[in-house]
Order: structure tokens, then sequence, then C-alpha cells
């Protein structure tokens, strides 16, 4: 299903969330605050080529490495160069739930965002909101651990282990592993055979140096910022899963807006198919832009301890990975954090699939979860 597999080192993404906990906030990266930014001149395109149906486009994304795909575009200009004169303007948020409610609210037309906020949003509106029209990310999350009081798997019985949130993507992927190790957890407490301690990942290393947390299942680039602390990583969720995929970030549509502007969304879908692209074929370059974009973003780099070894365990690709944003909701209704969730209708992948057939791509699938 989907393009082929290529690599960022073996390629990229890193964390983002399925909380799937209907009516619960779902976090998405550091914090809840959004950040206009003034639109560089990169993402001004050559206007000498047909207009388009609207004067700007308003793009919201993370400073994060699971969004490389809007870091890397919008910092090398590879999204706008397909706009024809129309104009991005981007913004940043920190959490999944403020980008949704600027989507919803009308100040935001795409969104680059984890599926765990896109599925609470669709269910919540009653699939009125948004559409999941392109994949971005995949992979990016490890089990990292103290190496002394941890050896192996079975030594995480009886110790403290933190996730993101309750219900996000790494805390529904941990009960389920646990789950399958015939343990026992109440996902609404975490307590159980294993500890499973809901902390923000901007909290989560100091947490771990403090030594009130054993050890974490989270995403990059806070997975390879504990092992520069000293822990190891004792498990890649990269390894559960067939093919070694999984929806880590999405790209989203207002339907509003897509409606509207079919066009517009149609070229920036052009611009992230070509930054993906870009990004497999030349590993350097694209790791060191997505860095120089968070240093303009957030004012600071990321250490090459840290960048190094959490870079090549993302995927960048256009396949949204439907698939497995369904298997992530199964986890969910079976952790018993919500009730069987209705999303059918959430992808609309038409647009993306005219793109990758004009590039000589293959097709991407939406695992039956598509409008009809």
């Amino acid at each position: 299903m989907g393009t082929p597999r290529k690599t960022l080192h073996r390629s990229i993404a890193a964390a983002a969330a399925l909380p799937l906990l209907i009516g619960a906030l779902a976090s998405c990266g550091y914090g809840s605050d959004a950040k206009k930014d003034d639109a560089p001149k990169a993402n001004v395109a050559d206007d000498s080529g047909k207009k388009l149906s609207a004067s700007e486009v308003r793009i919201g994304y993370f400073p994060n490495l699971t969004h490389a795909t809007a870091l890397v575009g919008i910092q090398e200009g590879l999204i706008a160069k397909e706009l024809n004169g129309t104009t991005i303007k981007p913004q940043t948020f920190n959490a999944g739930p403020s980008e949704i409610e600027a989507l919803n609210g009308g100040s935001l037309d795409i969104g680059f965002i984890g599926p765990s906020p896109s599925i609470n949003a669709y269910v919540k509106s009653k699939g009125s909101n948004l559409r999941i029209i392109s994949g971005s990310a995949s992979g990016g999350v490890k089990l990292v651990v103290n190496p002394e009081k941890i050896k192996t798997l079975d030594d995480l019985k009886g110790k403290k282990i933190a996730t993101p949130q309750k219900g996000n993507t790494q805390d529904v992927a941990f009960l389920n592993w646990i789950a399958e190790k015939g343990w026992t957890v109440d996902p609404e407490s975490g307590k159980g055979d294993v500890s499973v301690v809901r902390t923000d990942n901007k909290v989560t290393p100091d947490a771990f140096k403090q030594g009130s947390i054993d050890g974490a299942w989270v995403p990059e680039p806070t997975a390879s910022k504990l092992v520069s602390e000293g822990a190891k990583v004792l498990l890649d969720e990269t390894d559960l899963w067939p093919d070694k995929k999984f929806v880590i970030t999405n790209i989203i549509v207002s339907q509003k807006f897509l409606t509207e502007h079919a066009d517009v969304v149609e070229a920036v879908l052009k611009g992230t198919v070509k930054t993906n692209e870009w990004i497999n074929a030349n590993q350097d370059k694209a790791k060191a832009s997505a860095n120089a974009a968070l240093k303009t973003l957030s004012g600071k780099e990321l250490e090459a301890a840290v960048i190094d070894p959490a870079w090549p365990s993302i995927l960048v690709t256009d396949d949204p990975l439907a698939s497995t944003l369904k298997t992530e909701s199964e986890w969910a209704v079976k952790a018993k954090l919500i009730e069987q969730p209705d999303l059918n209708g959430i992808y609309d992948l038409k647009l993306l699939n005219k793109v990758l057939k004009a590039a000589g791509k293959p097709e991407v699938s939406d695992a039956g979860l598509g409008v009809k």
C-alpha cells in the first residue's frame, strides 16, 4: 500500500498521538500555544503561472521533527514553488487541540497533525469539519529505560514508565503491548502490573534524571534526549508493526477550504510530495534544514547527540497508512478508552492520488475509510 519506502537513513517521523479518548484533549507536542510566523520570502512563490483561487493559504504545523515535511517544505520553498503566487501564511502550534480549534474557527486552512486529534475532532463533529488528505510521517517512537533497573522487557513489571498523555498514540500502543504480555493496567489511573505515568514530553527528561520514572514509551526527539541522559533503547515500536510503518503525522484540511479552494489544496500536496522526495534524496541537507527551521521557530536547534539518532528513525511518507490508524483506534477501544468510533469518510485522498499518479508514483489507500 502506498509509495515504496525510502529512508532518511531508514527514513523519518516521531510522535504524535492517538488519544482516541473522545472528549479528552489530545496533546501532540510541547505545550499548547500557537504562534503566527512572519512569512519568509521562501513562502511567496513566483506568480508567473496561472493564479489559484485563494491569495493565501494558512498552514499549521509543530516545531517538531515529526513535522519534517512542513519544516523542510516551508524552509526550502518547495511548497511555495507550487502555489503560483498564493502566499503561505505559516502558523506553529505546540498541541493538537489548539490547531484543531484554529481549523474549526476558520483561522487555519491546512494542518500537519497527529492521528489522535484528527480522530477526536472528526468524531466529535460527526464528520463535518475536516478530512485527512495525506500522510506525512511514520515511526520514531521508542521504549527507552534506565539500564541499571531494566535489562529485559520482562523487567518492566513493577516499574514506572512514562507516556505523553492518557489515550495518546504512545499511551494506547503501550497499553496494548502490556495487555499482549498478559499483564493488567487500569487505563484510567495507569496503575497495575506496570505503573503508566502520564508525563508531558517537556518534563520527561527531568523526571528520568530525578528517578521518578524508570523509562518512557515516547516519540522522537524525546527518546533520543533521554538516551543522551543515560537511558537505553529497549524497543523500537516500528518493529511491532507490519512493514515497520505506522502513522504519526497526517495532513488535514478544513472541509470548507477543500470545497472552495481544491486547486490550492492540490498545489500544496504537489509541494509536500516533492518535499518528501527531496528529503529522502538529500538526507543530510534535509536534517540540517529541519534543524535550522527549529532554531528559527523556537530559538534553539537540537544538539547533534539528539537529532543524529532521532532523524533516521522517522520516515517521511505521502501514504497516510490508513490501516494503522484503524488498528490504533481498535486498540483504544480494546483498552476501554473509547467506544467504537465511526471513521467512515475521515479520508479524502482523491487529490493526493491525482498528484501521485501525475508524478508517476503509486496511489495510496484509505483502508475503506474514504469519502464515498
